[in-house]
């Protein structure tokens, strides 16, 4: 009896670290049963090389209201400048500029309207004050600037014209860069709403739309040319491939 009496603590402290243990191992055994959250894939394409609005504005700017922001860039509208097309892309800061002098004077805007300008060698401008990498309002698509970026190709595209790959490389790289920060997928369908009734929709409509579009899915032109938007689907398919997407188009709409 006073041995089993004296091995008692022992066989006490043992029953308790058997309990521990078996405590223990439900536990884990319960954490890994447990389904684990899984966190969508962003897909991110690197930031192309982008020329500073300084490199075309030089001295000609003047002083304009602090630049309006949204919360972020859900679509991209592609345009062409309906300017020559046989420029020397050592000429483009200069073209620019006039761009920039005729919508600020005769259209008595604030800014230049697009957010971004390619010339035909595929060097990429900043256009609109503001950040290239903030949302930042365009006035490039009626009813339909914000929320959006747009992208201006320098030259006229209308059918029969020569669209120079060096140009639809550098919109792609810049479309999937620019939706990449949203993660949304060149090829898939927006919703945004119109606050325009001059545009395609009445002030008020949520229209869906391609996230990569023409301006004409926003608005009555023939902008940005037929030659460019024939091109427009493999433009799309490059700037999905250079976020790092599959080759199946992701057809969800974003809101």
């Amino acid at each position: 009896m006073l041995v089993l009496l004296g091995c008692l603590p022992g066989l006490v402290a043992a029953f308790v670290l058997a309990l521990c243990a078996r405590g223990a191992e439900r536990s884990a055994a319960a954490r890994f049963d447990r389904p684990v959250p899984v966190r969508p894939a962003t897909h991110r394409a690197p930031r192309p090389h982008i020329l500073p609005r300084s490199v075309w504005l030089g001295t000609a700017g003047r002083t304009q209201p602090p630049p309006r922001y949204d919360d972020k860039v859900v679509a991209v509208f592609l345009h062409h400048t309906d300017s020559p097309n046989a420029y020397d892309c050592a000429a483009a800061p200069e073209i620019i500029r006039r761009l920039y002098a005729g919508q600020i004077g005769a259209r008595k805007w604030d800014d230049i309207g697009y957010n971004f300008i390619v010339d035909r060698c595929g060097t990429i401008y900043e256009g609109r004050a503001g950040g290239t990498d903030r949302p930042v309002t365009g006035a490039h698509t009626q009813g339909f600037n914000h929320r959006s970026a747009g992208i201006a190709a320098l030259g006229t595209f209308t059918a029969g014209a020569t669209v120079p790959k060096a140009m639809t490389d550098a919109i792609a790289a810049l479309a999937a860069w620019k939706l990449g920060l949203a993660d949304v997928d060149p090829r898939s369908l927006v919703h945004l709403v119109s606050s325009n009734s001059l545009s395609r929709y009445k002030a008020g409509t949520t229209a869906l739309l391609p996230a990569l579009a023409g301006h004409m899915d926003g608005f009555m032109t023939s902008c940005p040319g037929a030659a460019l938007t024939a091109r427009l689907p493999e433009i799309r398919e490059k700037a999905a491939r250079l976020q790092g997407r599959s080759v199946t188009a992701r057809l969800i709409a974003i809101p």
